[in-house]
């Protein structure tokens, strides 16, 4: 493997014995052995879960898979029954012709790596309406605490604090890719005319692209400088004061406290 990241994928055979692929491996080893204790090593299973693999394969396959030969030249052991062997067969046929398949998938997507991080960015869910993901460009530790600088792209870039602990738990070092999730409760708007001193740190500006009024509460959207959206939720009684509409410029602050921040898995 060159580290580079791959369409991946499993196969499952039956509706109810859910023949997988270790399981499939059991029946290999068991053929080519003639051992349930052998097969399981290989596999590296213990015995007995081995013997209860193959038990329920037995039961939900309608007819045996594996057979037990007592005696004989080679005095006894175990081996596959027909059905067995031609499952295995029809399983490595399919296994075939599935990677054949993800192959041409990957053949066809280009910059697939650059796919791949997006999906898994689109993958997270979180109950925070801001949710960014960004690249650390600096870390200043205190005693009990760190903050982290962060930029959302080319332009914007927010300061989150953390502890010491969280900081080494997650990792984090500069150059590392991030998740940045902060709640529109959190978010404070101010214009230039409502004299509103800009003094957290941190300070977003934008153009408020989208406004929606409820009965107590209203939630409005800018869109920042570097392209990013950031949602919060004002009072109404705020917003009249703010005297804010769609077009208007504003600044959205927030504490460092108020990021949370998390790692890809």
């Amino acid at each position: 493997m060159d580290g580079s990241m791959q369409v991946c994928g499993g196969i499952w055979l039956g509706k109810d014995a859910r023949i997988g692929d270790v399981r499939i491996s059991l029946l290999e080893k068991i053929e080519e052995t003639g051992s349930i204790s052998r097969a399981a090593k290989a596999v590296g299973i213990s015995y007995k879960t081995a013997w209860d693999a193959v038990d329920v394969m037995n039961n939900l396959s309608g007819g045996p898979l594996v057979e037990t030969v007592t005696g004989g030249r080679g005095g006894g052991g175990t081996r596959l029954t027909e059905a067995g062997t031609k499952l295995v067969q029809t399983y490595r046929l399919i296994q075939t012709e599935h990677e054949r398949f993800l192959a041409g998938i990957r053949s066809g997507i280009e910059d697939f790596d650059n796919f791949y991080a997006v999906i898994r960015r689109l993958s997270m869910r979180s109950s925070a309406r801001n949710q960014y993901y960004g690249k650390v460009t600096q870390i200043l530790v205190g005693t009990v605490s760190a903050e982290v600088r962060i930029t959302l792209g080319d332009v914007d870039e927010v300061a989150a604090i953390i502890s010491r602990e969280s900081l080494e738990n997650l990792d984090i070092r500069i150059g590392c890719e991030i998740w940045v999730l902060i709640k529109s409760s959190s978010v404070v708007l101010g214009t230039k005319e409502s004299g509103i001193v800009f003094n957290l740190p941190n300070c977003l500006h934008g153009k408020v692209t989208r406004l929606t009024r409820g009965k107590d509460s209203s939630d409005v959207v800018l869109e920042l400088s570097g392209g990013n959206t950031l949602s919060a939720m004002v009072t109404n009684a705020g917003l009249d004061r703010l005297q804010l509409r769609e077009g208007a410029q504003a600044c959205a602050m927030f504490h460092a406290s108020s990021i949370l921040i998390g790692m890809p898995g």
